[in-house]
């Protein structure tokens, strides 16, 4: 508990906390129908047509952008960053990584997941092995893919998700974001903002004495 006792939100009755709940509950849902409206004009974006063949290394071998598919007409991309040089991957990377669903589920809506990352294939099969993930993830280290879909900048890399539909052999991009876009994939931030404390970032409105992180939490599970 916060140090500070004075900072903590009123006790009031059950009638009382059900009347001040009521009002957030209306929030929520005018949320909810705001999120409903922006994802169908994502749903409605006009697409781009990847023309350009790229080969990634995988654990059955080298594959094509369209073998990423895996058959299926979508095609979700979580660019990891993990670098050619770097000795593990990325701790904010990690942290969405470890809250991905199984992908049966996205697979019975005929869409298919993979991670891509820069780093030579060894490198990212051994950190997966060590997080104890199974999701498929392929190297893109022979490629321009980083490069070109904006994974990798002048500054290093960059963490993204890119949506791609195929329609037969041709592959469009139909959107992708980056920065806190990501956190869908993320889910422990959803779970967090149901808490009082929250995500205890310093950027937070919360109450004063509520405890806040002075350092990057988003570690890797085995480093806390």
């Amino acid at each position: 508990m916060p140090n500070n006792q004075a900072a903590a939100p009123g006790v009031v009755t059950e009638a009382e906390w059900r009347e001040a709940l009521a009002g957030i509950r209306v929030k929520e849902k005018e949320l909810t129908h705001a999120t409903d409206s922006l994802n169908a004009a994502r749903r409605r974006l006009p697409m781009m047509e990847i023309s350009k063949s790229y080969q990634f290394d995988s654990e059955s071998g080298p594959l094509s952008l369209l073998d990423l598919f895996e058959g299926r007409r979508q095609l979700i991309v979580y660019h990891f960053m993990f670098g050619p040089d770097a000795d593990e991957g990325c701790q904010g990377c990690s942290w969405v990584t470890d809250a991905m669903s199984h992908p049966a589920h996205l697979h019975a809506r005929d869409t298919s997941f993979v991670l891509v990352s820069r780093a030579p294939l060894a490198k990212l099969i051994a950190y997966r092995q060590r997080m104890g993930w199974d999701l498929p993830w392929v190297s893109s280290f022979n490629s321009d893919f980083n490069i070109d879909f904006g994974a990798t900048i002048p500054s290093g890399e960059n963490h993204m998700v890119s949506v791609l539909l195929r329609q037969g052999s041709a592959v469009y991009r139909t959107y992708f974001t980056e920065d806190r876009g990501v956190e869908h994939l993320g889910s422990h931030w959803t779970y967090l903002d149901l808490t009082p404390f929250g995500r205890q970032e310093p950027w937070e409105d919360s109450l004063d004495g509520w405890p806040k992180q002075t350092t990057n939490w988003t570690m890797r599970h085995d480093s806390y």
